[in-house]
């Protein structure tokens, strides 16, 4: 029985990674109460990547309840610094604080993945990237964020590092992909291997 690969994400970056990379899958957002879940883990006192892990877990599974037939792939990813932890910015003020916050420090980007199939969890994998921010001046900021525009709200730190979001670095230490939010090759990896690609 061939199943359907199924990215439970709305993140058109993760989408994108995919299919350029020939991994056939459709795009369907899982709603999972995101904030309530981190408040809940950080109170816990779980660490980002427990966090990315279980957020993932849960998108997964929920989205294979309402696709059973499917093989789910769900992935979330965690910005952390100093032991704070950032979310996508609500708007440019807020980005605006969050890049302040950031400058001049380095912090890590956890992104985790999950699949599920048939009821269960049959794989999943954790990566952390480190990025060091530049002192960056205040007119440049304000630069950055009119050239870069509303779409960095979507992401995590308020920023893409596949764009302009690469002149706020002085040096990324990890896998690239897993900046964007997907631990692609591993992942790709356990598709061909389970024979959802070809060897």
């Amino acid at each position: 029985m061939n199943h359907r690969l199924i990215l439970a994400s709305s993140s058109k970056t993760r989408h994108a990674m995919l299919t350029n990379a020939g991994v056939a899958c459709e795009a369907v957002a899982s709603m999972i109460d995101e904030e309530g879940y981190k408040q809940s883990m950080k109170a816990e006192g779980a660490s980002a990547a427990e966090a990315a892990e279980t957020l993932a877990e849960m998108k997964a599974l929920r989205m294979y309840r309402q696709q059973p037939d499917g093989i789910v792939i769900a992935a979330d990813q965690m910005l952390e610094c100093n032991g704070i932890w950032f979310d996508k910015p609500r708007d440019r003020d807020n980005t605006r604080a969050q890049l302040l916050a950031l400058r001049g420090k380095t912090h890590q980007l956890v992104s985790a993945a999950v699949i599920y199939k048939e009821g269960s969890r049959i794989w999943g994998t954790i990566d952390t990237a480190h990025l060091t921010m530049r002192n960056f001046s205040d007119e440049w900021l304000e630069d950055y964020l009119d050239a870069a525009g509303e779409e960095i709200f979507n992401c995590v730190g308020g920023y893409q590092l596949e764009g302009i979001g690469a002149q706020l670095f002085t040096e990324v230490r990890g896998d690239y992909f897993t900046v964007l939010g997907l631990p692609l090759l591993p992942l790709i990896g356990f598709l061909r291997d389970h024979g959802v690609l070809k060897a």
